[in-house]
């Protein structure tokens, strides 16, 4: 039986941690986590958390970017499945509104870690890596949709994104303010007005939701 090496041991326990972390986090958000908060709410003792991360900003700048590495492939199917440009702005929607249900803290932790990287410059490339992620995802999207629609793109990449994140974080706020279902239905409504437009032309198949 083959044994593991220390690097291998180390990355599982580093993983481990972050899974503890990430629903610490999600509840408490940035300012009020620390490591032995973080540690009180797992299995691991303050001392462990500290052993395998020096400091809190260490911990959720990892645990930001292994989740968000994770979500950036969760359209991936949407992108593959779609056959019609209509089907995939459905697919689209359905999916976002999906990861808000069943993900919100840790969606609320990345707008926390992204608004207070303005204020501070350790958290600034990290927010701006992961931003850059999800703006290729998005990117991935719209221009398997404008293929769809025998169409091509109207908008450059990082607009496409600001306008998607922007009613992404609205519906975001509305569902964790008790407006869940109102807060989905409206996503899927802007969702479905937003795509079309980011096309040169809208073909007949081009419309969101039916």
């Amino acid at each position: 039986m083959a044994r593991a090496n220390p690097i291998d041991k180390h990355d599982v326990r580093r993983r481990a941690l972050v899974d503890s972390a990430l629903r610490t986090l999600g509840e408490l958000g940035y300012a009020k986590s620390s490591l032995r908060e973080i540690a009180n709410n797992s299995p691991f003792s303050h001392g462990v958390v500290h052993y395998y991360f020096q400091n809190k900003v260490e911990l959720i700048v990892y645990c930001v970017k292994q989740y968000k590495a994770v979500c950036v492939t969760r359209y991936d199917g949407v992108v593959a499945d779609s056959t019609t440009a209509a089907g995939l702005v459905v697919a689209f929607a359905n999916k976002l509104c999906e990861t808000i249900v069943d993900e919100a803290p840790m969606h609320r932790l990345w707008y926390d870690l992204r608004a207070q990287s303005m204020f501070e410059e350790y958290l600034r490339e990290a927010a701006h890596q992961i931003d850059r992620s999800l703006e290729e995802m998005t990117w991935r999207v719209v221009t398997r949709y404008a293929d769809l629609a025998g169409a091509e793109t109207a908008l450059p990449p990082l607009t496409v994104y600001g306008m998607l994140d922007g009613v992404f974080q609205q519906a975001l706020l509305g569902y964790l303010s008790g407006q869940e279902q109102e807060a989905l239905a409206m996503l899927r409504k802007q969702v479905s007005e937003l795509m079309p437009l980011t096309l040169r032309s809208t073909p007949t198949d081009a419309p969101g939701v039916a």
